[in-house]
């Protein structure tokens, strides 16, 4: 009866008494039936130990929306920005559809599960911890630096979901301690997690051997003291009303000056690089622009999800996104990733200016010429060419009717598989080359990249100019923009860096926690304020052809909804009781 009644009390000690199950990077092995004093000195044993800490780090391309809510990091957290949505109408009526509504019980669900799992890795972590003087010298700084490293990234998951958390540094019985933690001020949970991330960068390496490829470096342990100090920066947490929720005051130039100064570190190893990509012409950028997201592990990853060589999906851990991602006519069935009209629009010019401007050249019957090249890597459109296919997304008037052409219609594996809502098809991160089949057993290998050089460059470049350095930030903008052949800037506002951040990392995870540590989310994830548009492309019997634009699932609130309150999920309410510590705001028992 003392045991129910302690599980019920708190998901942290539901978690402490919880036995970890463990992975390698690419499969899951049980070790519920070993003995703890073979795993501390065994060097293959603790491998397979920490694969848990990865596996649930992120857990990239392998969920898809209809499973996405069952593990911690499953979420494809694009799909509740503005750049992509799903084809699926189904789904808006399952859990996807009531998180993206902004459901107060469908949130809370959702939260109580991410809060469990995150401490639920954190007390693996603390426990290899524990045991760190039995560790095998051979491997004792790799395996220690990545518990400090985990440690950090688990309450770096929970400091971007809830603000200021608990802070957990040692493991417990719950049977024989009634142990209740302090909820920390944002701030002390920023510092413990920058100080776990460093000691991490003090014992790992900057390189790892061939067998160890895809574990964590110093530079990751770097790039996360930096991030965490970046998303502190936030203006989402500045005159806070609550320290939980942030800073009492404003320090955002202060945490900015930190954040570089970590960035600086991981720079300083002098290992990363961007990717080349112009290739002189147009085509040929594109191909090699794509293939920087099909490149395991390159000079410019800094961190990925490891997934399978062999995209074994069953046992292994492939994945199905370029089966989720295609359109009907090749066999896909779910199109789950759709690029919206609102993103299109994000892609400048050739010339590097906006559509909108007079002197950029944008033609309103020919949109998709002379476009930013990576307009063309990114997104499939009508009249683009994939696997030898010229893509059809218009509709032509025949006899009257208006016929859909092949990728605007049902058919293929399936006659009732979902076709593209909003006129287009995504193209980055996947294969072309890629076999689509009924086989179940094999999917798709390419990694999912958590981080790579790029986006620290955008981060940086966003740092120099709020730190009144703007040729710097210039400069760093203009790095990334030359290596697609895109022309330099001359001089740089920061609507040009916010800019190319959008375009530079679409689709990528980074562009929807944008939105939530700018405080901007309430504007663009809500369907009143930044409704998601779509385009449709009709060709009449005399040949013309119009360009018109719609609204995706309709225009309201209760399509897409974000309150001011969503910024910070709630905590599990068992622990706001357990531990005594106050919720985060307008969150009500359910």
């Amino acid at each position: 009866m003392r045991i129910t009644k302690i599980f019920a009390i708190s998901s942290i000690l539901l978690a402490a008494a919880m036995s970890t199950g463990c992975n390698s990077i690419f499969r899951e092995t049980p070790f519920d039936k070993l003995a703890e004093e073979q795993i501390w000195g065994d060097e293959k044993l603790l491998d397979e130990y920490t694969g848990s800490w990865y596996r649930n780090m992120d857990n990239g391309f392998y969920i898809l929306v209809s499973t996405m809510f069952k593990n911690l990091g499953s979420e494809f957290d694009p799909w509740f920005g503005d750049q992509i949505t799903v084809g699926r109408s189904d789904w808006y009526q399952a859990g996807y559809g009531e998180l993206l509504k902004g459901s107060h019980s469908q949130i809370t669900s959702r939260s109580r599960l991410v809060w469990q799992g995150a401490y639920e890795q954190i007390r693996s972590v603390n426990k290899l911890i524990e045991h760190e003087a039995e560790l095998p010298r051979s491997i004792h700084d790799r395996i220690l630096g990545e518990a400090y490293f985990f440690r950090a990234w688990y309450h770096y998951k929970l400091l971007r979901r809830y603000g200021g958390v608990l802070l957990v540094d040692r493991t417990f019985d719950p049977l024989t301690e009634q142990v209740k933690f302090p909820r920390a001020s944002f701030e002390q949970t920023v510092e413990f997690i920058v100080a776990d991330a460093k000691r991490a960068a003090a014992l790992l390496p900057a390189e790892h051997e061939t067998r160890d490829v895809g574990r964590i470096t110093k530079g990751a342990a770097w790039t996360l003291a930096g991030k965490t100090y970046f998303w502190a920066a936030g203006d989402k947490f500045q005159n806070a009303d609550k320290e939980f929720l942030g800073f009492t005051g404003n320090k955002a130039s202060d945490m900015r000056k930190l954040a570089a100064a970590c960035y600086d570190e991981m720079l300083k190893l002098n290992i990363y690089d961007l990717i080349p990509a112009n290739a002189g012409d147009r085509d040929r950028t594109v191909e090699a622009y794509r293939n920087i997201f099909l490149t395991k592990n390159s000079q410019e990853s800094i961190l990925e999800v490891q997934h399978s060589d062999d995209g074994n999906f069953s046992q292994g851990f492939g994945h199905k996104l370029d089966r989720d991602a295609a359109p009907p006519s090749m066999t896909g069935v779910n199109c789950a990733y759709n690029p919206t009209q609102n993103h299109v629009d994000e892609y400048r010019m050739a010339n590097g200016l906006p559509i909108d401007d007079p002197n950029s050249g944008y033609d309103e019957d020919f949109p998709y010429d002379n476009r930013d090249v990576r307009f063309y890597a990114n997104v499939l459109y009508d009249g683009a060419m994939w696997k030898g296919h010229k893509m059809e997304l218009h509709y032509t008037m025949i006899d009257g009717v208006r016929t859909p052409g092949a990728d605007i219609m049902a058919y293929g594996t399936s006659s009732t598989a979902s076709y593209t809502r909003t006129g287009y098809y995504m193209a980055k991160f996947l294969r072309e080359t890629q076999q689509i089949d009924a086989d179940e057993t094999y999917g798709s290998s390419q990694n999912y990249i958590i981080w790579r050089l790029a986006e620290i460059l955008l981060d940086y470049a966003e740092i120099d100019w709020l730190e009144n350095r703007p040729e710097e930030a210039r400069k760093k903008v203009n790095r990334i923009r030359s290596r697609v052949g895109m022309p330099e800037f001359a001089s740089i506002t920061f609507d040009d860096i916010n800019n190319e951040r959008r375009v530079e990392l679409a689709f990528e995870k980074t562009t929807y926690w944008d939105l939530l540590r700018n405080g901007t989310a309430e504007t663009a994830m809500c369907g009143d304020t930044n409704p998601l548009y779509r385009v449709t492309i009709v060709d009449d019997e005399d040949g013309n052809r119009t360009y018109s634009k719609g609204i995706v699932n309709g225009a309201s609130t209760n399509v897409r909804y974000f309150a001011s309150y969503h910024y910070f999920w709630p905590i599990a309410w068992s622990d706001i009781r357990y531990h005594g510590i106050e919720q985060n705001p307008e969150w009500i028992e359910m």
